[in-house]
């Protein structure tokens, strides 16, 4: 079976590699960006099947990276999980209109991401 691609888009090291660490323990492939750029670039050559990705971004904030991927056909319905230290009701209406699917505040605890991530890939 075909490993499925996470595309995780983060400007901490720390986090990226955490979730690179405990990711690919669970079978899947990590791809990496650190600016909002990187990302919209690596979501489209890299054919993933989920994009982890944090508002606070250098270059291009996430928002916009969620807005820009989702004008495109191909890209409607890329499972999104934003990741964010924002953890606001008003926070988490708009991570929803700009079409997250899951928006998640930092710290989220592992095995509830991991849950999200298999409920949206319908590994479950």
């Amino acid at each position: 079976m075909e490993r499925k691609k996470i595309l995780v888009i983060d400007d901490d090291k720390d986090i990226v590699r955490s979730l690179q660490i405990k990711l690919e323990m669970e079978g899947f492939q990590i791809i990496s960006a650190s600016d909002g750029y990187e990302g919209i670039y690596k979501a489209r050559t890299s054919g993933v099947d989920l994009v982890l990705l944090d508002l606070k971004l250098p270059g291009l904030p996430g928002e916009q990276v969620c807005k820009e991927l989702r004008k495109e056909e191909q890209y409607e319905t890329l499972p999104i999980i934003m990741l964010t230290a924002k953890d606001s009701d008003t926070d988490r209406v708009i991570g929803r209109v700009i079409g997250a699917d899951c928006y998640m505040p930092k710290p989220f605890e592992m095995d509830k991401l991991l849950d999200n991530i298999k409920s949206l890939l319908r590994l479950e």
